[in-house]
């Protein structure tokens, strides 16, 4: 079969924490090692760029109208990904050099919703360097949803990579059976699920989900640890007052279209993990289970899936 490997990695990495430009640098850096061992999609964790809101879980972060919150929330909108403005270009080009297809999960501060708020958003980039979708995370996770936005079904898109199918959601939205079908039934194969970082999160799921869709799935995570935090974060003695010494372990795998371990979780290290993926493996685990193919009743059950980008404002052009 033409096209038939595709080898994929995971970048394995803390950020510098809410600091645009020196995480930056660091993805660029892992893009650059990738290359040199013929990676051709590159996966990182959720909200990498700049980093995941943290501080929420050690500072009272329902507290309402406190200058902690406030200072944090400002902090991290300051730091936080614009498309465009043009804060995907260096990557995009990275992708273009190396021919590398890169999926990438940041702290999106979108135009379209007014600058001010942010979105937990996962980025696909292809060989080419195009953006080709910005997934915002549908429903932030109980305290997340205190500095992040719930997103739209505008990202929920598969892509064409060599002769596989990836998509990709953010961490508990891959516990979403409608939204995990709307990628299936685009003829997702390769499932990427992103983490801010533990085992306890991807041990399980990983495993579940390449069962239930004959897919292999890349579960990247990233890692953060107290000597992570820039000494020039707002408020970081409060934070580091009550954080443990790890929050978040990694725990980044890849399981096969059978449900086996490609790669076990990978905990407390960094490095670019890669492993090369096989689609007649896909073809074999389909003979018997396809969730949106022979093995589905679309005359009983189907799933009708919004794609707008939603936004406050419908602009009518003058008419001249």
């Amino acid at each position: 079969m033409k096209n038939a490997e595709l080898k994929v990695g995971i970048a394995q990495l803390s950020p510098v924490w809410l600091n645009k430009s020196a995480t930056e640098k660091r993805i660029l850096q892992a893009m650059e090692e990738a290359s040199t061992r013929q990676v051709e999609l590159l996966v990182f964790g959720e909200a990498l760029w700049p980093g995941y809101p943290y501080w929420l879980a050690y500072t009272d972060g329902a507290a309402w109208d406190t200058k902690i919150n406030k200072a944090l929330h400002a902090h991290y909108l300051a730091n936080a990904i614009s498309p465009e403005a043009g804060d995907l270009k260096p990557i995009c080009e990275h992708a273009a050099r190396y021919r590398m297809a890169v999926y990438l999960g940041i702290v999106e501060r979108p135009v379209d919703r007014g600058s001010h708020s942010l979105y937990c958003s996962l980025v696909y980039i292809n060989t080419e360097g195009a953006v080709c979708s910005v997934h915002r995370k549908l429903q932030p996770t109980y305290d997340e949803r205190l500095t992040w936005s719930p997103g739209d079904g505008n990202g929920l898109k598969v892509h064409p990579l060599k002769s596989f199918g990836v998509g990709g959601l953010n961490c508990w939205e891959n516990w979403m059976p409608l939204a995990r079908t709307a990628l299936y039934g685009q003829g997702e194969n390769v499932h990427i699920a992103v983490w801010p970082g533990s085992d306890y999160n991807t041990r399980d799921i990983t495993r579940f989900i390449a069962r239930e869709s004959r897919s292999y799935v890349i579960s990247a995570s990233a890692l953060m640890r107290k000597e992570d935090f820039p000494k020039d974060t707002p408020f970081v003695q409060e934070i580091l007052e009550k954080a443990p010494a790890i929050l978040s372990n990694g725990g980044s795998c890849i399981a096969g279209p059978d449900g086996e371990w490609v790669m076990e979780p990978r905990t407390d290290e960094d490095g670019i993990f890669t492993a090369s993926l096989s689609l007649e493996r896909i073809f074999e685990e389909r003979q018997n289970f396809d969730p949106s193919g022979h093995y589905s009743r679309p005359d009983v059950t189907r799933l009708t899936v919004n794609t707008s980008r939603q936004s406050i404002l419908e602009i009518n052009p003058e008419k001249e």
